[in-house]
């Protein structure tokens, strides 16, 4: 999902840039990471194993594709001292802070998924490599699934909709996240350490389908339900709020909020 937009952004720019993805490029097959890192000068890896519920059963095949393989690009890069912009995950933390995370917060995952996707930053981080994390979350686009298509396909099947109002986050558009990046490819210095990047302002997952819905007209009821009327083989955290200082600082200005953003989305489908 995220490939797809960084792809479009850099080309905006004139950067010279090349995508790899299955079945041509698998990021778990050593000899062709070693092949594209002898042929880059800064890396962002946007592979990932993302089915969060599948990850209980799978595990061992997330942390290959979100740690152990995260682990030997980073060895690569750093034997070749090639920068490396690496996406994680609010999914690293338990959700149970009461106030938006810092970077500096103690991570602790509550699901495979989120296991795996820390394994991959404490890789990253022992290899040595010139880093730069970036934590997203909620994150739609017109490529691959997520919750915004979701919601508009269930809303042309079932007669009401059952969305949890106690998971609080950022609906945070991978178009922006792809512009972020963009800027730190450009950049003379390389940002290094841990960054986390989402749109501006809170809101739960109900709320965002309300937003939806008024967005697009949908005329099918939304009704508000907790996250334990819907067990699932994965927890998900109930607070996935980031404090987005530190990137900001960076940039040199506020991101965008999730309902500017969204309704740019929204209105271009």
């Amino acid at each position: 999902m995220l490939g797809t937009d960084l792809m479009a952004c850099c080309r905006k720019k004139n950067l010279n840039v090349y995508g790899y993805d299955l079945p041509e490029f698998d990021i778990t097959d050593a000899p062709s990471l070693k092949k594209i890192v002898s042929a880059s000068s800064c890396i962002v890896n946007c592979a990932a194993y993302t089915n969060v519920d599948r990850a209980e059963q799978e595990e061992p095949l997330a942390a290959q594709i979100n740690g152990h393989s995260v682990g030997v690009l980073a060895r690569l890069a750093g034997g070749a001292d090639i920068p490396v912009v690496h996406i994680s995950t609010d999914f690293v933390f338990d959700g149970m802070q009461d106030r938006p995370y810092l970077e500096t917060d103690l991570p602790n995952p509550i699901n495979a998924y989120g296991r795996s996707k820390l394994e991959g930053e404490k890789q990253l981080a022992a290899a040595g490599c010139r880093y730069c994390i970036l934590r997203v979350e909620w994150t739609y686009g017109r490529a691959g699934v997520n919750f915004v298509k979701k919601i508009l396909e269930a809303a042309q099947t079932r007669p009401v909709l059952k969305v949890v109002d106690d998971q609080i986050g950022s609906p945070t558009a991978v178009k922006e996240i792809a512009a972020v990046i963009g800027q730190i490819l450009e950049r003379k210095e390389f940002p290094e350490g841990i960054f986390h990047l989402a749109a501006a302002g809170y809101t739960s997952r109900y709320e965002m389908a309300r937003f939806i819905g008024r967005i697009k007209g949908i005329h099918t009821p939304i009704e508000p339900c907790k996250t334990a009327d819907f067990p699932s083989p994965a927890k998900r955290p109930l607070n996935s709020r980031f404090n987005c200082s530190k990137i900001e600082t960076l940039l040199g200005k506020k991101m965008k909020s999730w309902q500017e953003s969204l309704t740019e989305f929204l209105e271009q489908l």
